[in-house]
């Protein structure tokens, strides 16, 4: 019988193909893109960043950086270069080169036609009062006179905006009476920037309602949380969002992966809401990528926001997004008035001295007034302890910032 051999015959290795991991390049360098780095290197992957610059915060982390602005067709085609898909950690992208990119075979997630909706208030204000969702009242605003008939319909308040650009507050404006209103409106309007009027809602509290949507079809979704706001930034995020009427959340949760599915969202989508005074629940803004109300989600549900985000775009089954805790509270760490002497790692050896339990995130960011240069992260046991959760938070938050302890805590007593 003759043997046989396991040995190779002579002659060079055959090439093994390597297992490449998929591409994904996300537009923008900052927070949001760092942290789905994060989430990337568990699913064995690097995540492209096109920043504007070396240090900014994504930049920093990942490998395969891109620098240039989002708003040149040939930098969005060298960080989609190769990329199995191309999405965001902000909307800024003008919609005609993302049209270009998908006539050019692109994979844009959420592609252009949704991601509108997250970039233009009057478009999106139309589209969702179209499809049935609670909205305040609006028109868009051309001039003074314009302005002056639709305070007359609502018989109140307005809200001046900026249709396009704003966030964090920036291009909205709380008009104190018709004068100002009028005032603001000018200012806009001799900038040539489109304007749109809302009427002023009677908050209790704003809420978000936070999904995600794949390709093929599938959504999950988060529990809604609120979301605490300060001049127009937001400080907290509780979730559950605590005293909601269980049906009401359910609504709330149907209504987001309903819109995620008829405007077509691939990816994270943030619906914020408002809660007035009578319980009822109007959409406020949309966001079509992870989002600072999902924050929590590090260390608070089975699948991060940034995890699922990845899973989204690229069509993979989501993931888990039940709680891990029954109520987690995030605080954002902004940047103080005055940047202290003490070092963020001398704050952050007191802090972990204090609160041990305490998660948190870092930016990279340089510290600047009311920037957004992390976040911190507290589970609790029992939502009846959530007073003194929220306040841990936001002493652990601003100790952070300010290298102060509110409540005069001396680590050295």
């Amino acid at each position: 019988m003759m043997a046989v051999s396991s040995q190779r015959p002579p002659g060079p290795t055959p090439a093994v193909a390597p297992n490449l991991a998929p591409r994904v390049a996300m537009v923008g360098g900052g927070q949001l893109a760092r942290m789905t780095h994060q989430a990337a290197i568990a699913l064995g992957q690097t995540l492209r960043v096109l920043a504007n610059a070396a240090d900014e915060s994504a930049a920093q982390v990942t490998p395969d950086v891109v620098i240039g602005s989002h708003t040149d067709l040939e930098d969005l085609r060298r960080v989609a270069a190769g990329a199995d898909v191309l999405t965001f950690d902000h909307e800024h992208v003008p919609a005609e080169l993302l049209d270009k990119l998908v006539a050019e075979g692109v994979n844009v997630a959420p592609p252009p036609q949704a991601l509108v909706h997250a970039q233009d208030k009057l478009v999106m204000r139309r589209r969702l009062e179209a499809l049935g969702a609670a909205v305040p009242r609006f028109a868009e605003i051309r001039s003074v006179d314009e302005l002056d008939g639709f305070a007359r319909r609502i018989a109140g308040p307005v809200v001046v905006k900026a249709i396009r650009g704003g966030y964090d507050g920036r291009g909205v404006r709380m008009a104190r009476d018709p004068l100002h209103a009028r005032e603001i409106a000018t200012g806009f309007l001799a900038e040539g920037i489109p304007v749109m009027a809302e009427e002023q809602v009677h908050l209790r509290r704003e809420l978000s309602a936070l999904v995600a949507r794949s390709p093929f079809g599938q959504g999950a979704a988060w529990p809604v949380v609120e979301t605490v706001q300060r001049d127009g930034i937001c400080v907290q995020v509780v979730a559950p969002a605590p005293g909601l009427p269980g049906d009401v959340a359910s609504a709330a949760q149907r209504l987001a992966l309903r819109l995620a599915d008829e405007l077509g969202v691939v990816g994270v989508l943030a619906v914020e809401l408002f809660e007035n005074t009578e319980g009822d629940l109007l959409v406020n803004e949309l966001a079509m990528r992870p989002h600072n109300s999902g924050h929590w989600t590090m260390d608070g549900s089975r699948t991060s926001q940034f995890e699922q985000h990845l899973r989204a775009v690229l069509d993979y089954p989501l993931g888990d997004t039940a709680a891990l805790a029954p109520v987690t509270v995030m605080a954002n760490v902004l940047g103080a008035p005055h940047e202290p002497a003490m070092p963020t790692d001398e704050r952050l050896h007191h802090l972990f001295a204090r609160m041990p339990d305490a998660r948190v995130h870092l930016y990279g960011k340089a510290e600047r007034p009311g920037r957004k240069v992390g976040h911190v992260n507290f589970l609790g046991a029992d939502p009846d302890g959530l007073a003194a959760l929220r306040k841990r938070a936001e002493l652990a938050a601003h100790w952070l910032s300010h290298a102060q302890w509110m409540d005069g805590w001396d680590p050295h007593g």
